[in-house]
């Protein structure tokens, strides 16, 4: 058996927390608003892999309102977002990732990003694919106020 899934989150710029997307510090850059580390592009994974496997979304999971997700380093919440699958006998077949966004540039990054992912979804490199794009300087992205981030994932019975 084989299920498809999408995820999709946004978060604005704000705050004092560092800029961390898939697992990856981006040095010199402001971080994203949220009740964890604000890591859109987890978050994103996260909702594709809980959809995939009919569990709801991440906020069923990791309430915003509960403190014990207070600034949580969300590889965590992927982390057991995976182990949730694979107790039900899933595996993860392949994820696609596009992060939206103008700012920071995400190519110096993506490598980086393939590998953390492969690492937390306990898969090889080749079965994790990250790309980025812009809004061409259109809406809430084209003005700089945050990033967004798709993910679409195939994950089979094992």
């Amino acid at each position: 058996m084989i299920r498809i899934g999408h995820g999709y989150d946004v978060h604005a710029f704000g705050g004092n927390k560092p800029l961390v997307l898939g697992g990856v510090s981006i040095p010199n850059h402001i971080g994203l608003l949220a009740h964890s580390d604000g890591d859109v592009l987890l978050h994103a994974v996260c909702d594709a892999l809980l959809g995939a496997a009919g569990f709801g979304d991440i906020g069923k999971h990791f309430p915003d309102n509960d403190e014990r997700y207070a600034n949580i380093d969300s590889s965590k919440l992927l982390s057991e977002v995976v182990e949730l699958i694979r107790k039900e006998g899933y595996k993860v077949a392949n994820i696609d990732v596009s992060v939206v966004a103008e700012t920071p540039r995400m190519s110096p990054h993506i490598q980086m990003m393939i590998s953390k992912l492969a690492e937390l979804l306990l898969v090889e490199e080749g079965q994790v694919n990250v790309k980025a794009t812009t809004t061409e300087k259109l809406g809430y992205i084209g003005r700089k106020e945050g990033i967004a981030v798709h993910c679409v994932c195939l994950i089979s019975k094992y």
